[in-house]
């Protein structure tokens, strides 16, 4: 993995941590609805803070099986982080997603 790549991976595995063990406990308990709201301000968070280093750049990331851009690759990387702790929180704070 690259510098740039790992610098990605590395926001995304934080910014999910913070979302998942402060802010999602203490503002959306198990609301599913304000979890969604929480969790597209975390992502858009993340993409707004890579979008302002590889912006405009044709610098491309290695996706395992294909070379993408920035913003997929900050996407993808987030939604694979983020799935294995939405799983387990969605367990312990029984939220039910179909309300």
């Amino acid at each position: 993995m690259e510098n740039a790549e790992l610098g990605i991976f590395s926001l995304n595995f934080i910014i999910v941590l913070v979302a998942y063990f402060l802010i999602y406990p203490k503002v959306a308990g198990s609301d599913i609805n304000k979890i969604s709201i929480n969790d597209f301000f975390a992502s858009v968070i993340s993409l707004c803070i890579v979008g302002s280093v590889y912006w405009g750049t044709e610098q491309q990331f290695n996706a395992l099986f294909m070379s993408v851009n920035w913003f997929w690759f900050t996407l993808i990387t987030y939604a694979v982080i983020e799935i294995p702790f939405m799983i387990w929180y969605f367990k312990k704070h029984k939220v039910n997603i179909f309300q």
